[in-house]
């Protein structure tokens, strides 16, 4: 509260200042609200520079410095060479401009790679934390899931994006293929998803090897200039990254390392698919995407069926769950139940009784 008190105070001085003395030759009201926004402007310079390093502005005041002694050097070449004027004035005016303005934005860049700890004094408490550098493949650009896991908040340090990449990502995007397409437009709205990413720090880097033409091996040069690591989910660039000692952030390892874990002899239901490799098998598939090899479960494609499970295979491309089909489990279970057949009892019908002869009566004759 007492710095914003500070800063509206350093406005109205500055707006009372300008009301008094009037240096833009206006009406004192024009030029006492000419002073206010500069002060605002002012001000705002200062809230920015608030949030920059030391180093950095170490590095822009000797950039800045040095911009203008050039500047002062191509004055005097034009001081000579071109005829005292309005064209004379512009061009030194617009020289130093230009020279303190570059100077100023490569320092500011390049002052990160000041190390102040080796001048003692002040500067010897300053940390020298090393950076940590992940670089982007294209894979894992298009598969898109590095967006979700930035948003939890487990990626560190610095995303490196090549401009390579960039390149790569919009010739797919420009290709003929629907497919391909649809692939390379979701890889560009993934990375401008990371970009909107307040937590997250993205660097798009100019660096190239001419020498070097596939992207995967000037991927593993680039992690080795910045000894950054590889996110990607490209098995065979894993393998060749790990053979050159470049480290590897897998994607599909992470999320096979968040599946749950199924063990031998454990029941699980699953939907059959579709026909196994293997004689009398058939496959199934988990939400996750995991793949289970069922036996004796052929006859059984497009039913839900209990498992038993019996081994696991836990690779680098993926896991993959080996199972049983019991058919004579599922026939016991299966079977209808028919209700046991009760015995019919014999009804003895009621004897008819004996009428005697002499009880009838007869009819006489004529």
């Amino acid at each position: 509260m007492d710095l914003i008190l500070v800063r509206l105070l350093f406005i109205v001085v500055v707006s009372i200042t300008c009301y008094v003395i009037a240096p833009f030759g206006q009406s004192q009201p024009v030029d006492a609200g000419i002073g206010a926004l500069v002060g605002a402007g002012i001000v705002l310079f200062e809230w920015k520079l608030r949030g920059v390093s030391l180093k950095r502005l170490i590095g822009a005041a000797i950039g800045s410095f040095l911009g203008i002694c050039g500047a002062y050097l191509f004055a005097l070449v034009i001081r000579s060479s071109v005829p005292a004027g309005n064209t004379q004035s512009f061009l030194q005016i617009l020289v130093m401009l230009l020279m303190a303005y570059v100077g100023l934005i490569v320092g500011a860049s390049k002052g990160e790679l000041l190390n102040l700890a080796a001048l003692g004094g002040i500067f010897g408490g300053e940390k020298q934390g090393k950076k940590s550098y992940k670089i982007l493949d294209t894979s894992v650009i298009i598969d898109g899931r590095i967006a979700d896991i930035a948003e939890t908040g487990f990626l560190d340090g610095i995303i490196v994006t090549p401009q390579f990449v960039l390149r790569e990502l919009q010739l797919v995007a420009d290709s003929a293929d629907s497919l391909k397409r649809n692939r390379g437009r979701r890889g560009l709205d993934v990375l401008q998803r990371l970009q909107k990413m307040a937590t997250l720090q993205i660097q798009i880097v100019e660096d190239d090897f001419p020498a070097v033409r596939e992207v995967d091996l000037k991927l593993i040069e680039l992690a080795k200039v910045y000894e950054g690591k590889i996110i990607t989910n490209d098995f065979n660039l894993n393998k060749v990254a790990q053979l050159q000692g470049v480290e590897v952030l897998n994607i599909n390892e992470l999320a096979n390392s968040l599946k749950p874990i199924v063990l031998p002899g454990e029941i699980m239901k699953v939907f059959i698919l579709k026909e196994g490799k293997e004689y009398n098998q058939g496959v199934a598939y988990l939400d996750d995407g995991t793949m289970v090899v069922v036996d004796n479960a052929r006859k059984m494609i497009g039913k839900t069926i209990d498992v038993s499970v019996t081994s696991v295979l836990q690779t680098t491309a993926g896991k993959m769950i080996f199972g049983k089909w019991d058919e004579r489990a599922f026939a016991r279970t299966s079977a209808p139940v028919v209700a046991p057949a009760v015995p019919a009892i014999p009804t003895a019908a009621a004897p008819v009784p004996a009428v005697p002869n002499t009880l009838l009566e007869t009819k006489p004759q004529p």
